[in-house]
């Protein structure tokens, strides 16, 4: 039997907690107790003591413009400066990726929001001529 592995699970199972945890060990690192790191990061936490001591969300460290959206994130959630954690969660996942905004779940940047409607707007116009 041939096991596949689908880049969404990927993400699902190594990136997101990777995300998790790095977010997680930056609000702690920033003064942030692992109670109050949980309440801003909506986990339990138990999550927390986890991801800090290795055991969960380990599989991957970042670096560069990944490790700085990281960062940057950990201090607006402390200081309560958040409008949208989902597409700030998602632009630190494109980042990760290594790709430029071409992720179709309908989360991302406002720009790759516009990216989206002018693409749907172009196969509209396809399908009706």
């Amino acid at each position: 039997m041939i096991t596949v592995e689908t880049p969404c699970q990927k993400i699902v199972w190594d990136l997101v907690p990777a995300i998790r945890a790095s977010l997680a060990i930056e609000l702690v690192k920033k003064g942030q107790s692992q109670a109050a790191s949980a309440k801003l990061l909506g986990i339990a936490p138990s999550a927390v003591s986890q991801y800090i001591s290795g055991k969960r969300g380990y599989r991957i460290e970042f670096q560069g413009e990944t490790k700085e959206l990281i960062e940057k994130l950990a201090q607006d959630l402390i200081d309560d400066n958040v409008s949208d954690f989902v597409i700030r969660v998602c632009d630190i996942c494109v980042s990760a990726r290594g790709i430029e905004n071409k992720c179709n779940s309908g989360c991302g940047s406002e720009k790759q929001a516009g990216d989206n409607k002018e693409d749907e707007a172009e196969n509209q116009e396809k399908a009706e001529t």
